[in-house]
């Protein structure tokens, strides 16, 4: 049985005590709420993730992950996840 940072034990959620998924469940909370923070600070991840999905489902690759590829590493998308952001402040 291996112990997780916090001291948590156990394989299984049911092998928890109350008081371990007590301290569970308010990691998993604290968890969601900085990562829902750090998107809201951060639109590029959003401008990042909407447009490769829009990409995707508009070319239908076949391979996924070669597309993937191809598309975060593409030299352009710095300059077009820029272009977006100025867009978008100047119609706020």
């Amino acid at each position: 049985m291996a112990t997780l940072p916090g001291g948590i034990q156990g394989l299984y959620p049911e092998a928890l005590s109350p008081e371990q998924l007590e301290k569970l469940r308010g990691f998993k909370i604290q968890t969601r709420i900085t990562n829902e923070k750090y998107l809201r600070t951060h639109k590029e991840v959003e401008l990042l993730i909407s447009g490769f999905f829009r990409e995707m489902f508009l070319k239908r690759p076949d391979n996924i992950q070669e597309f993937a590829a191809d598309y975060f590493t593409d030299p352009r998308l710095p300059n077009k996840i820029h272009m977006q952001l100025i867009k978008e402040k100047k119609a706020a």
